[in-house]
């Protein structure tokens, strides 16, 4: 991927920073540090609403940005999959199967957008957000012992919008960027056959 001067912007700077937060959520860990690390993993969710928000507003979308964000994305959630066995090895026990439907949900559309288009596709759907919003905030109620109902939610969010962008990966010929949903995957693909 060629990086030209609109790239480099304050959105991509973001989501890079977004994504130079994962070594220090493993060092929080590493440390059995739980409250710094909810705490510096707060501040990765700002900064996910964040380069988004500058994006728009300042007009500075950029392919490179989608790519940056979706990296971002996945290199936090699994960073927090990681580091929720290391700082709460039991909790992660007890919730395994809503844990595992997360993670798969996570993995499994990466793995099937790699087989097809060898590389990491950026749909950005709105069911991922809406999944990654609420995983995010049940992850911190489940690790912070406030509630685990949240997380068995968030698992099936995830399932659906792990499924979608499954469906998208299938429907899609080429990979694009910034596909919203199924239904607008398969309108594009029927409008350009």
């Amino acid at each position: 991927m060629i990086v030209n001067r609109d790239s480099l912007n304050l959105p991509n700077l973001v989501s890079s920073i977004r994504i130079l937060i994962a070594p220090l959520l493993f060092y929080l860990a590493f440390k059995q540090q739980p409250w710094w690390f909810l705490g510096a993993l707060l501040f990765s969710g700002f900064t996910d609403v964040l380069d988004g928000f500058l994006a728009r507003t300042l007009n500075q979308i950029t392919e490179l940005g989608s790519h940056l964000d979706s990296w971002g994305d996945f290199v936090i959630y699994s960073t927090m999959a990681i580091c929720a066995w290391i700082l709460w090895p039991q909790i992660v026990i007890d919730q395994a199967v809503y844990f595992s439907i997360i993670v798969a949900s996570l993995c499994a559309p990466v793995l099937v957008g790699l087989i097809k288009f060898r590389t990491l596709t950026s749909y950005h759907t709105w069911s991922v957000k809406v999944a990654v919003f609420v995983t995010f905030i049940s992850y911190v109620l489940l690790f912070g012992g406030i509630a685990d109902w949240p997380f068995k939610l968030a698992a099936l969010v995830s399932l659906y919008a792990g499924l979608e962008e499954i469906l998208i990966t299938l429907l899609m010929k080429h990979q694009r960027v910034d596909v919203r949903s199924a239904w607008s995957a398969y309108k594009y693909d029927h409008s350009n056959s």
